[in-house]
């Protein structure tokens, strides 16, 4: 393993959690073993996944293929209640006994409700299930995903008491165009002891290139003489969160991991959040949608039929 220059988290139950992490969502099984064995070569330890990303496998035979010890690497997965390829739904408690046997081991460091829907109408009942693996060992550290703000204050402050056991976490979408609608739950969570993992961090120069972030974060760069994405991430850093990011692509893994260090001002921040209240520019009109539905379209009738289709108006 290289270096990571993102400080740990201390998280409520006392435990460290990377501070940024490598998400393998959307990562297809054939090259999952490769994407992940060179993102723990190049330093990353925290390793994320989900019972419905379906490469639980694949990222278990990675973490046997480095050689590491156990306690050197964080592996999260969730509980998203429905296997890959499988219909249907099924409970945490085999949910994770599925988990732990694609990346075998027998615990993991932190497992997450991946959506609340999975406990629509019994937050706290669903917890408590949570909790009971948890106590049994197979969860280290346990935490939820994508709860909105009243999802944490029902789970919080909904009973009679608080829950025997406080999330660690709640990963959710963080970017500058989404932090006047999530703040509120940054906050809150955050009040409460539980942290916050960002995951889609880069959203804004991948998915909306040519938004108004781009103007601050690139000024921002230049500046620094650090790259646009460095600057993304230092950001989450900034608002106190741990990032989750990932690429197939070694530079990029490797920009990624040297970000830690950066220091944003609060006129850098306050900058970007500006912009990023302006909202993203319209997918529809933005150069990638065209690029990805022609792609989409040529896949489907031939690069030629849609040549012929554009040019004869057919």
């Amino acid at each position: 393993m290289h270096g990571n220059s993102f400080r740990p988290s201390r998280l409520n139950d006392g435990r460290k959690i990377p501070g940024i992490g490598f998400g393998t969502w959307k990562i297809p099984q054939e090259t999952c073993v490769d994407n992940v064995d060179l993102a723990i070569e190049l330093g990353f330890n925290h390793i994320d996944t989900a019972q419905i990303y379906g490469n639980e496998e694949q990222v278990g035979k990675a973490i046997k293929d480095s050689g590491l010890k156990r306690d050197d690497l964080w592996i999260t997965t969730k509980w998203s209640g429905r296997p890959w390829g499988d219909g249907g739904s099924i409970n945490p408690k085999d949910s994770m006994a599925q988990s732990l046997n694609k990346l075998n081991l027998k615990a993991v460091d932190l497992y997450l409700v991946h959506t609340p829907r999975l406990v629509s109408g019994r937050i706290r009942e669903g917890w408590n299930e949570i909790i009971e693996l948890h106590k049994q060992g197979y969860a280290r550290s346990i935490g939820v995903s994508n709860y909105t703000l009243d999802d944490m204050k029902e789970l919080l402050e909904g009973g009679e008491k608080a829950p025997e056991v406080i999330p660690v976490v709640n990963q959710i979408e963080l970017h500058p165009y989404v932090w006047n609608e999530y703040r509120a739950n940054v906050e809150y969570c955050q009040s409460k002891g539980v942290a916050i993992e960002a995951y889609s961090p880069l959203k804004p120069l991948t998915t909306y290139p040519g938004g108004p972030v781009d103007k601050p974060v690139n000024a921002i760069a230049k500046r620094l003489g650090v790259k646009p994405e460095q600057v993304l991430l230092a950001w989450v850093v900034s608002k106190g969160a741990i990032a989750l990011t990932t690429s197939t692509r070694k530079e990029r893994l490797q920009a990624y991991l040297d970000a830690g260090d950066i220091k944003l001002t609060e006129d850098d921040t306050r900058a970007i959040e500006l912009a990023g209240a302006k909202g993203p520019p319209s997918q529809f009109m933005s150069a990638r949608f065209w690029t990805r539905m022609l792609t989409g379209v040529a896949a489907q009738l031939g690069a030629y039929a849609l040549l012929k289709m554009l040019v004869e108006g057919k």
